[in-house]
């Protein structure tokens, strides 16, 4: 039966200084001041009209992302936050995560955070080379990457992620490696490492650069895998890595089909409603002129999630993590049951994609490097 899995918030911050060539989020590069005080009572605001699918939750954690929150003062993210528990309430040991660019950082501003109550840092290096850096498009520097990564350790930040990429254009194997070397020096907590993707309706869709062929991205997944993991990181998802004790609570809860509310412009959520059998998604008003608007409302659109599709975005989901997965989790997260994919996930077990027992079921090696064919399995006929 559907259960009320644990509640995040997702908070969505729209500016940045530039565009980056690469990026399909919805950003947008600033043209002038940001009307701080004005977006975070819209915040709140919109906050408020999606309290009805808290139904008595406290806050399991909050992701603060964008566009650069980093480019909002510190006193602002306080308010925010201050307005967040007053109106939802947080957990005892609530994660706070907050996106930070090099790029926009200033002096002291990451005590400010701190002392705001941000308790994870997330800095966007991408990488420490500055040729690769410019190719990006990133405003920072490979100094101005390390020296946000130790004004964050200075500041008292003990969970702090370093988000880098690989696969870039014209990289070989020892730059990515270079990279990721210089990552694990600073000995922070977790790391996301991922690869380069060239999407829709950005700059390098419409002016696509050389990328690394598929021989080299194998060898410098390889590699890099075995970096990591004599570094002492535990890859536990996808493209995150993390040392014990140190995963990103706010992925998990998305990873494993939980609930999260989603403010700001474009902001996505996802509520289970057991009483109403439904799982929602709500989509929020995307362009920062619309969502400031005087006449402004701030839900786009809300969809129930069809029950054909059910299994798709659960495992869609789920299988992005190394953990196994508890078989009772189906029914406790979705409106399905086990024996209703049951003979998906023996055919699945047949091709030796899976491996599963009476309680839990795991993804094999063979299926990590097939998923997108697992996933497959479960699309409606």
């Amino acid at each position: 039966m559907m259960q009320l899995p644990p509640l995040s918030l997702y908070v969505h911050i729209p500016w940045c200084e530039q565009k980056c060539p690469y990026c399909d989020f919805n950003s947008h590069g600033r043209k002038g001041p940001i009307p701080q005080q004005q977006y975070i009572d819209a915040l709140l605001e919109d906050l408020e009209g999606d309290l009805d699918g808290v139904q008595g939750r406290q806050l399991h954690s909050i992701f603060i992302g964008g566009g650069t929150p980093s480019l909002i003062d510190s006193d602002q993210i306080a308010r925010l936050l201050e307005g967040v528990q007053n109106r939802v309430g947080f957990g005892a040991d609530t994660e706070i995560t907050m996106e930070a660019n090099p790029g926009t950082l200033e002096a002291g501003r990451f005590e400010g955070y701190r002392r705001a109550g941000v308790n994870r840092l997330s800095i966007g290096v991408q990488s420490f080379q500055p040729q690769k850096l410019l190719r990006l498009g990133r405003i920072h520097d490979d100094k101005q990457a390390h020296a946000a990564i130790e004004a964050a350790t200075s500041a008292g930040f003990e969970r702090i992620n370093i988000d880098l990429m690989h696969g870039l254009p014209q990289q070989s194997t020892e730059d990515a490696l270079f990279d990721l070397k210089q990552a694990i020096a600073h000995n922070t907590v977790h790391l996301s490492w991922y690869q380069l993707t060239i999407e829709p309706n950005t700059q390098f869709a419409s002016k696509p650069p050389t990328l690394p062929d598929e021989e080299v991205q194998w060898q410098i997944f390889e590699q890099g895998r075995q970096l990591l993991l004599d570094a002492g990181y535990q890859q536990y998802e996808i493209s995150a890595w993390a040392k014990p004790g140190y995963r990103c609570d706010h992925n998990l809860n998305y990873w494993r089909f939980g609930d999260y509310l989603g403010i700001g412009c474009g902001a996505h959520g996802k509520l289970s409603l057991p009483a109403e059998r439904r799982i929602m998604r709500t989509t929020k008003v995307r362009h920062p002129k619309g969502y400031l608007d005087p006449e402004r409302r701030y839900l786009d659109s809300d969809t129930n999630v069809a029950r054909d599709d059910m299994a798709l975005e659960y495992y869609m989901n789920r299988l992005r993590l190394m953990e196994p997965m508890p078989l009772a989790e189906l029914s406790q997260r979705t409106l399905l049951t086990q024996a209703q994919v049951i003979d998906t996930l023996s055919a699945a077990q047949a091709k030796g994609l899976i491996s599963i027992d009476e309680r839990q079921m795991q993804l094999t090696t063979l299926g990590h490097r097939y998923l997108n064919e697992l996933l497959g399995m479960f699309l409606p006929e």
